[in-house]
């Protein structure tokens, strides 16, 4: 057992996964010399050389097609992308190419490319890098979506994610980054296709994903002091989603709150919720409840910006709200 940050572990992923297939590769702006944006990648251009960790351009554009176009010709590429916000740049290639290709083909091609990239907000750095979009890439037939929100998340999901023939968006919450838990050694294989538990209750479900887990986490131990205690699902994957997992818990409990860093409106919150009313409408004791970001862009200032996320005093506000008190 060791303790390490979530970008240690993302980095032993990466190193992992090159050292054990040479179809494997890294590309994207600053991964090779910089080390990475977020130092996810440090070290890693010494180990593997400058045609395994491959700096790039600024164009999400042209790395991104050009990821599609490797992983197309048998390579197993992974591709970073500084932040979602710039991701928009590449839609392109993501939605008209790499999650279309496999259908449009007859099955005939795939398209094993894992994209990764940071997300969400709460490190002053205003509207252009800040918003939580995962739910874009989740409307999106063709591709896995996977919000790894834990170290042995962020350890395990990466070799999971290579395995998979079709396309994979992998979305880390930039807060998580320096985050420091116990991994396991060897570290545990996880599962990319089902929620998970991460804290047991029985009066309430929280579900959540990503950076808003931490928040969550909180909340349900303020909770707890109040009496009420919240059982927190981490959705974890995006696309396709677990609700089977979100429904057998409010089976249990009979109360849902979904947090979620994204705004409001068109929201994955609204799609868990709408889930919940068409499957477990009659297992509910109280109206479905929903916190999210406010439906502004995400400002720079610091109390503003906190302000317009979802942090735990209004997790537990809307909990206790919803459990009567």
């Amino acid at each position: 057992m060791a303790t390490v940050s979530y970008r240690e572990a993302l980095r032993e992923a990466h190193r992992e996964a090159l050292a054990g297939d040479p179809r494997v590769f890294l590309m994207g702006e600053d991964v090779g010399r910089y080390g990475g944006t977020y130092a996810d990648s440090k070290g890693l251009l010494e180990e593997f050389g400058p045609d395994r960790i491959r700096d790039t351009p600024l164009s999400e554009l042209g790395f991104v097609g050009a990821g599609v176009g490797a992983a197309l010709g048998g390579m197993r590429p992974i591709v970073e992308v500084m932040t979602v916000n710039f991701s928009l740049l590449a839609l392109d290639p993501i939605v008209n190419s790499a999650a279309a290709i496999r259908h449009m083909s007859g099955g005939q091609f795939s398209v094993p490319l894992v994209i990764r990239m940071a997300t969400g907000a709460g490190r002053q750095l205003a509207a252009q890098h800040s918003h939580s979009l995962e739910v874009w890439y989740a409307h999106v037939p063709g591709i896995r979506v996977l919000a790894p929100a834990t170290i042995d998340d962020a350890r395990g999901m990466l070799a999971l994610a290579l395995e998979d023939p079709d396309p994979v968006v992998m979305f880390e919450h930039a807060q998580l980054y320096n985050v420091t838990g116990e991994l396991p050694d060897p570290p545990p294989r996880v599962d990319i296709a089902h929620a998970a538990v991460r804290r047991p209750g029985t009066d309430l479900t929280i579900v959540t994903y990503g950076g808003c887990l931490p928040r969550v986490i909180e909340a349900a131990r303020t909770l707890a002091r109040e009496g009420i205690e919240a059982e927190v699902l981490d959705l974890r994957v995006l696309r396709p989603l677990d609700i089977a997992s979100v429904v057998e818990s409010v089976r249990n409990t009979h109360r849902a709150l979904v947090v979620d860093e994204g705004w409001r409106a068109c929201s994955l919150a609204a799609e868990v919720m709408a889930s919940l009313s068409e499957q477990a409408f009659f297992e509910l004791d109280a109206p479905l409840a929903r916190v999210c970001s406010e439906e502004v862009p995400i400002p720079y200032a610091r109390h503003m910006e906190e302000a317009a996320l979802p942090m735990p005093p209004k997790i537990v506000a809307a909990a206790l709200r919803l459990c009567g008190k």
